[in-house]
């Protein structure tokens, strides 16, 4: 039998907490209060997978690594699977017009379709929308 975890938690440091927290409340995400201080925040993406903001201080004090630069480069996407392909504009659009910037052209591949963009500290974001196996004609 496959291992199965029952929540993902992806960590990314951010340089203003603030500033993150208005980012993504704007593009529709709450956050568990109950986790969050001057250092950290706890982002609902679903009732499963979270996202935790940390000031890159705090996110350092977790690893020994150095921390990478994520305008220059990159070490993770964060993929996001929504429900429809309005749903992956309106979430796509949302981030925008928050400030955050555009990362890839958007891809149709009939059954896939895909946008993407960059967070206020320059991490990678795609929302993606695929149609059922079942209901695609190839």
């Amino acid at each position: 039998m496959a291992l199965q975890v029952s929540k993902a938690f992806i960590n990314l440091p951010v340089k203003d907490l603030r500033q993150s927290m208005d980012f993504f409340s704007h593009i529709g995400f709450d956050f568990n209060l109950q986790f969050t201080d001057d250092k950290a925040t706890c982002m609902v993406i679903n009732e499963h997978t979270y996202a935790m903001l940390l000031v890159e201080p705090f996110f350092q004090s977790f690893t020994s690594k150095e921390l990478s630069d994520s305008r220059r480069s990159t070490e993770v996407i964060v993929a996001l699977a929504a429900d429809s392909r309005e749903q992956v504009d309106e979430l796509a659009d949302k981030a925008l017009a928050a400030g955050g910037s555009h990362s890839n052209d958007p891809q149709d591949l009939g059954f896939m379709y895909t946008r993407s963009f960059q967070d206020l500290d320059g991490h990678l974001w795609e929302v993606f929308y695929m149609a059922d196996p079942e209901s695609h004609q190839a």
